[in-house]
């Protein structure tokens, strides 16, 4: 005959509660620091790759565009809490002179997304007061850390 043995139960009753309270607070802490994206960027594998990263760092996408025309719309259509914006894009416009027309209509954080590291671009990028800038090819870390820096 099976007789329970109560301090097994006690402590699987104690680790069960323990692990559902660490499952609330790290529900939690997703939440509070959850982030409405829009991503700008014209090469659509990396566009694929920084939209699973962002959402496999608890944020939500609002939208993907390759050109700057098309980013200014969607930023005024879903006000975006951060833009992941590349500095060269498909069209008449680059990331940088997008960013300055997005930011007459609504006040968002930009974190730049480059390929090339060219010290006019860079220093355009800087004026448009950036989150950050991150060259290209970046690891989730780096895209984490830069995230973790917008107030």
């Amino acid at each position: 005959m099976f007789t329970p043995n109560f301090w097994w139960l006690t402590k699987v009753l104690l680790y069960n509660s323990i692990f559902h309270c660490l499952l609330i607070r790290t529900d939690r802490a997703l939440a509070k620091n959850k982030s409405k994206i829009l991503i700008v960027e014209d090469d659509m594998i990396i566009s694929l790759v920084v939209e699973n990263m962002i959402k496999k760092l608890g944020h939500s996408l609002v939208g993907k565009t390759a050109s700057g025309e098309e980013a200014v719309e969607m930023a005024k259509e879903h006000k975006p809490d951060i833009i992941l914006m590349d500095i060269r894009l498909k069209g008449e416009m680059d990331g940088i002179e997008a960013v300055s027309i997005i930011r007459e209509h609504i006040d968002t954080n930009v974190i730049y997304l480059t390929g090339n590291s060219d010290k006019a671009n860079y220093d355009r990028a800087r004026a448009t007061d950036c989150v950050d800038l991150i060259s290209k090819p970046f690891t989730i870390g780096e895209l984490s850390r830069s995230l973790d820096l917008v107030p």
